[in-house]
């Protein structure tokens, strides 16, 4: 995406962090059962956030699979919100709109403040690549304790959309701001 930057926003982006700590959080109820019976992480998604991640220089200093479940969910989560060593916590999966899906629902209360255009921006990027289906993309943002929180879909092709187009350009400002 070529883009011509305010000032401001130009300034902000060198002043931030280089380097970021992230938590990654899978919530799956089939694969956490798949990880408690054979041993062994089947999470493509998780793989792709963390390759993604490493690529681009940063860190991923923890990584779960938790139950939809939401007080697992809010468990993993506090766990890293109190970790010195997590910048950034990035939860996949859980976001549908089916009964089981809770993860947004784990998260929200648990935030100080909500970044509403995270969410609105993602589902725009997602109606250009999927359509109309996109208005089924449930996904929030926010922050809480100085840390940056980041609710995506299970897929891997969102998570890499939503990594790519949004969390890599904006969480280290994001994180900047956060901790004034």
């Amino acid at each position: 995406m070529s883009e011509v930057l305010p000032e401001t926003v130009s300034k902000h982006r060198a002043e931030a962090p280089k380097t970021l700590n992230f938590a990654i959080i899978t919530c799956s109820t089939s694969r956490y059962k798949e990880y408690v019976e054979t041993g062994k992480l089947n999470d493509p998604s998780g793989d792709l956030i963390v390759r993604v991640l490493k690529e681009s220089g940063h860190r991923v200093t923890m990584r779960k699979i938790v139950n939809d479940d939401r007080e697992d969910i809010q468990r993993a989560v506090m766990r890293a919100l109190k970790s010195r060593k997590v910048d950034v916590i990035i939860t996949s999966g859980g976001t549908g709109i089916s009964p089981r899906d809770v993860t947004i629902e784990a998260i929200q209360p648990l935030l100080e403040k909500e970044l509403p255009g995270f969410g609105e921006i993602f589902r725009a990027i997602s109606y250009r690549e999927i359509g109309s289906a996109a208005v089924l993309t449930r996904s929030i943002a926010g922050i809480a304790r100085g840390k940056a929180i980041f609710c995506l879909p299970g897929s891997p092709h969102s998570a890499l959309l939503a990594l790519k187009e949004i969390i890599l350009p904006e969480a280290a400002h994001i994180i900047k701001h956060a901790r004034e």
